[in-house]
């Protein structure tokens, strides 16, 4: 389980956390750890020798202390090859995992089935002896799912989470073994001592860190700072000390709250606010609004007091989940902006009736909702079902495009017509007023029907591997 939990980090960089590659990792994991347990029993049962067991233990020791150094390489010439974001990234994170995982995974699968048979003297204690063995197999994978998540590699990273996890079987292996065997794990725990390195050298960078969720990167481009997590393809957050404005879909939540009111908001809330691009713009165009952001990674809230100028005092962060954050918050506010991803995914929960119910409960009087989908060109299928859902909710809903693979949906609290934007125009600070020309100029009003998302009942990751896929595809 070590493994497993390291082998998601080591991928993340690369080919990101989504569901095709927690499929590709758990599947293959399942298909080393049956041939192991296969091999494991014949290879007992012809050569019931501990001394051989150790043997096989120490091979798959040295084989994860290997694996993080030349992982990066392999993995960088691996993601040179992949054209499109999530079918390439399947294919080329199968065929890594396949070369980085497969001996030492298929060896650890060997020792259940073999430490049963060395433990085995009569048929009348088998059963006692295999239920031990079973159950000091799961108290070692609970901690080697929690070890890993909740202390080593937040504290250690990856890298050494691996080694240490390694020297520890080493250990055990040689003390089994003896002789010159007893080097390894010294060995083993000296390479603790080598600076780690970059993690994936980028053009200015200057920030990489491994927080609790994700592999997280700073990039100073032009001086714009850029957030950018796991693999990148993303950009999550943005600053630029000396523009107001992104030039990205962020910006289109500045316009949000005239949808429903003549007035500028006051109270607002930024669900998923990353490094406080969003919260940022809404303090800087409307003076005295008081901003609460929420955000469920505490390694992406310190990079953005670090390098994104997060600490303003009209801006309060917490490290909260969205959904139950607004579930039991006591406020209500002008304007709700959700702009979540755990790319390339809107967690599910954040688009459904219930939820939307929720934020409906937490509007004051003339606010508004919106939310930003992400999408591929051509294809709205899951900008359409969230619309659907939040048309299902509030009376009046709106959508337009931010550019080629985005998509914001707006929401008002009360009946609303596409011609109150287009008339509060000279309300607006003179800022955005560019900006309303070009949601006016895409806007359209969003009809009752259609799926609706449940908490019961909600494909977003299906509609979102559909709509990559056939991209990609198509491409």
């Amino acid at each position: 389980m070590a493994v497993e939990m390291s082998a998601s980090r080591l991928l993340a960089p690369f080919f990101g956390d989504s569901l095709f590659i927690w499929a590709n990792l758990i599947g293959l994991i399942l298909v080393y750890l049956t041939a192991g347990y296969y091999a494991g029993g014949r290879i007992a049962d012809r050569w019931p020798r501990p001394r051989l067991l150790f043997f096989l233990t120490m091979i798959s020791s040295v084989a994860i202390a290997v694996v993080p150094f030349i992982a990066r390489p392999i993995m960088g010439m691996a993601i040179n090859g992949i054209d499109q974001v999530n079918a390439g990234a399947f294919l080329g994170s199968f065929g890594v995992t396949v070369f980085l995982f497969a001996v030492p995974v298929t060896i650890l699968g060997t020792v259940t089935p073999f430490a049963i048979r060395l433990r085995i003297t009569s048929v009348e204690t088998s059963g006692n002896v295999s239920g031990g063995l079973y159950a000091l197999s799961t108290v070692g994978s609970i901690l080697g799912t929690f070890l890993p998540v909740l202390l080593l590699i937040p504290w250690i990273g990856t890298r050494d989470t691996m080694l240490i996890f390694a020297g520890a079987l080493a250990t055990i292996s040689a003390i089994g073994l003896g002789g010159y065997y007893l080097a390894a794990p010294p060995l083993i725990f000296a390479v603790l001592l080598i600076p780690p390195g970059a993690i994936k050298p980028t053009p200015g960078t200057i920030l990489e860190a491994e927080s609790p969720y994700h592999y997280v990167q700073v990039v100073d481009q032009g001086g714009t700072r850029y957030l950018k997590l796991n693999e990148g393809w993303a950009v999550h957050s943005a600053y630029n000390p000396d523009r107001q404005l992104t030039g990205g879909y962020w910006d289109y939540f500045l316009v949000a709250p005239w949808f429903g009111s003549d007035r500028p908001p006051r109270q607002a809330l930024n669900i998923g606010s990353a490094a406080g691009t969003i919260c940022k713009e809404i303090i800087q165009t409307y003076p005295g609004v008081h901003v609460d952001g929420v955000e469920l990674d505490p390694g992406i809230v310190d990079a953005g007091r670090r390098y994104f100028d997060m600490d303003d005092p009209g801006l309060t962060v917490f490290v909260e989940d969205g959904r139950p954050f607004i579930k039991t918050s006591k406020k209500s506010y002008d304007l709700i902006a959700v702009d979540a991803f755990r790319q390339p995914y809107i967690p599910f929960y954040l688009t459904t009736q219930e939820f939307f119910q929720e934020v409906d409960a937490h509007l004051n009087s003339g606010g508004t909702v919106m939310i930003n989908v992400g999408m591929v060109p051509g294809d709205t299928h899951l900008a359409d079902a969230i619309s659907a859902t939040m048309r299902s909710v509030f009376p009046s809903v709106y959508s337009f495009p931010a550019g080629s693979f985005n998509r914001e949906l707006v929401a008002t609290k009360k009946q609303s017509a596409v011609t109150d934007l287009a008339g509060r125009k000279n309300l607006l600070p003179p800022s955005i007023s560019g900006l309303a020309d070009q949601v006016l100029g895409g806007l359209t009003e969003v009809q009752p029907g259609g799926t609706i998302l449940t908490d019961d009942k909600a494909p977003v990751e299906w509609l979102t591997d559909q709509m990559i896929v056939h991209y990609a595809a198509g491409q």
